[in-house]
């Protein structure tokens, strides 16, 4: 462990003196501005940048998308994105996909407002790349890239969006609710409904304080059709921009295992990484983050076709248990928080699955009793990475985690990845680009400064 936190946390100089204590010697102001003097004067004669970025789910296509749209336009930027179970391989892949910036208390989560509008901005530009393969494919009578939309339960012909619902279960938390509600996001806005409004949305619902929140533009995304279209969208920005300019620009994906960070050093001006809970499967980092690991279970249901489906215009509800509906008669089920697992594995077994299943169905149907109607269909797990509990809720980890700025962390998004990605993803490009991790939220560095005093 010291050998990792001497990694980390070491930048080959003295001790920071006296005002500085408690920060990571990395942060050292003249060591900083040293470093940017001499990449200032080195832009001239720059024409190239090499990045490599580690995991293909929602931090590492972020990362790669900030990467292309920031980098100079007289620069031939190469990015290969390493990940040996492919897009979403992950726990992206895995995630329900129930996307707004609010907490379970209907209070705005930190830097919300940003966050959401940078997915918005990411969701777009993945539905414009899904776009032109599908016009493509139809001029030559071919069939649509995907089996189903990006955003699911959406009308595209009035722009109308089902959103999410989350009625109250906890009479104490009621006035909390309303109080946050009016304080909400005007492209995110919460609604109050009694019982009868949010039944007229959801028939056979239960409301049992007579009180729900509606958050009509809050979305529903299938995380892997997503990951696929960005991924696209990566590539067609990356063909684009060298049709256009001299330098080129190129992404490639590649389905391998990286050992350790050093075997990467010397292909590459810098690398990202973005694995989630197996961040800390590499040795640099081992044992050196302050991640929460937690596996999570979900629990895919069906409606056979002799009962009344789900209404297609009705939304996802948010509960002690969230029930994310994919068609009118599919919905997924979530989630189960199993604590300090080490837990990689997708695949669930047939008793973790009945165990999750009888776990999830009592918090489900507390609100939707028709739950009980549906089918058991399957079931899949994945590793969260959760982060250290902060005064300001659980924010992720971001920073250089190498003296020579070529090491990078995207990590701890936990359950909010998909909300936090587009941010996390901008801020770390533009670090990166620059060497400079000033450009980063103090708040989301922190981290750095207790594992040196842990360590110390």
């Amino acid at each position: 462990m010291e050998a990792a936190a001497s990694y980390l946390l070491s930048s080959g100089r003295r001790p920071s003196p006296p005002s500085f204590r408690g920060r990571s010697p990395i942060h050292h102001p003249s060591a900083r501005s040293d470093h940017r003097r001499f990449l200032c004067s080195q832009e001239s004669i720059r024409r190239s940048a090499r990045y490599a970025v580690l995991g293909a789910g929602f931090a590492g296509l972020s990362v790669t998308w900030h990467l292309l749209q920031h980098s100079s336009k007289e620069c031939h930027i190469s990015i290969d994105i390493y990940d040996e179970a492919g897009l979403g391989g992950g726990a992206s892949g895995v995630s329900g996909g129930l996307l707004h910036p609010y907490s379970p208390k209907a209070k705005i989560l930190w830097r919300g407002s940003e966050s959401w509008k940078e997915c918005l901005k990411l969701l777009a530009a993945a539905e414009r790349a899904v776009e032109r393969r599908d016009s493509a494919r139809r001029s030559h009578n071919q069939p649509c890239s995907f089996d189903g939309p990006i955003i699911l339960k959406r009308q595209y012909f009035l722009l109308h969006i089902e959103g999410i619902l989350r009625p109250a279960t906890n009479e104490a938390k009621v006035e909390i609710l309303k109080e946050n509600a009016q304080n909400c996001l005007k492209n995110c806005t919460l609604e109050v409904l009694d019982g009868k409004a949010a039944e007229r949305l959801v028939p056979n619902l239960a409301v049992p304080l007579d009180f729900a929140i509606y958050m009509p533009q809050a979305m529903n995304i299938h995380p892997k059709r997503y990951l696929q279209a960005l991924f696209f969208a990566c590539k067609d920005f990356a063909d684009e921009a060298s049709s256009l300019r001299v330098a080129k620009a190129e992404v490639r994906l590649l389905k391998e295992h990286v050992n350790s960070l050093l075997e990467l050093d010397e292909k590459y001006d810098a690398v990202i990484i973005c694995l989630g809970a197996q961040a800390g499967m590499l040795p640099e980092l081992s044992e050196n983050l302050p991640l929460r690991k937690c596996r999570g279970i979900i629990a895919e249901l069906d409606l056979s076709t002799d009962i009344e489906e789900y209404g297609s215009q009705s939304p996802s509800i948010l509960s002690n248990a969230w029930l994310a509906f994919q068609s009118p008669r599919s919905v997924l089920m979530g989630s189960t928080w199993e604590w300090g697992s080490t837990n990689h594995v997708s695949h669930v077994t047939l008793q973790e699955a009945e165990k999750a299943f009888k776990e999830m169905l009592p918090k489900a149907s507390a609100v939707y009793p028709a739950i009980k109607k549906w089918d058991f269909a399957g079931a899949r797990a994945a590793l969260r990475a959760m982060p250290p509990l902060t005064p300001l809720g659980s924010l992720p980890l971001l920073g250089c985690v190498a003296a020579s700025c070529r090491h990078w962390l995207v990590g701890g998004l936990g359950s909010r990845g998909l909300l936090y990605h587009g941010l996390l993803g901008k801020l770390t490009a533009q670090a990166v680009i620059s060497a400079d991790e000033a450009v980063l939220p103090s708040e989301l560095t922190s981290w750095k400064s207790r594992v040196q005093t842990e360590t110390a």
